[in-house]
C-alpha cells in the first residue's frame, strides 16, 4: 500500500510538469516559425519574378495592410496571366502575409 501511495505522489508531482513541458514547446515551435520566417528571402524567390526586385510592378501599396494580406493569402485573379496564386494553400500565415507586404512597401520606397 505504501508503494501504491508512493507511486500516485510521484505521478501527481510529475505530471503538471509534463504538461507545462508540453505546452511550453508547442507554443515556443510556433512562435519561433513566425520568427524565423524572412520576408526577403521569400519575396526574392516567390514574388519578385512577377512583382520586379522593387515591387514596382502590379502591387498598389496604397491598399490597407489587411487588402495585401487577402491578396497574398487568396490570390488575386486577373483577366490575363499570370494571376496572383493563393499562398494560403502553400503555408503562408497571415502574420508572414502581412511581413511580406511591409517588405514589399519598404521596397517601394527605396
Amino acid at each position: 500500500m505504501k508503494e501504491l501511495l508512493k507511486k500516485i505522489s510521484i505521478g501527481l508531482v510529475l505530471l503538471p510538469l509534463l504538461c507545462v513541458l508540453v505546452v511550453s514547446t508547442a507554443t515556443r515551435g510556433s512562435s519561433a516559425a513566425a520568427e524565423d520566417f524572412d520576408a526577403a528571402a521569400t519575396y526574392k524567390a516567390k514574388c519578385a519574378m512577377c512583382h520586379t526586385a522593387t515591387a514596382s510592378k502590379n502591387f498598389d501599396a496604397s491598399k490597407t495592410d489587411e487588402q495585401l494580406v487577402e491578396s497574398i493569402l487568396k490570390g488575386v485573379k486577373t483577366e490575363k496571366p499570370p494571376a496572383m496564386p493563393s499562398y494560403e494553400a502553400k503555408g503562408v500565415t497571415p502574420e508572414q502575409a502581412k511581413a511580406l507586404a511591409t517588405y514589399m512597401r519598404t521596397l517601394r520606397q527605396q
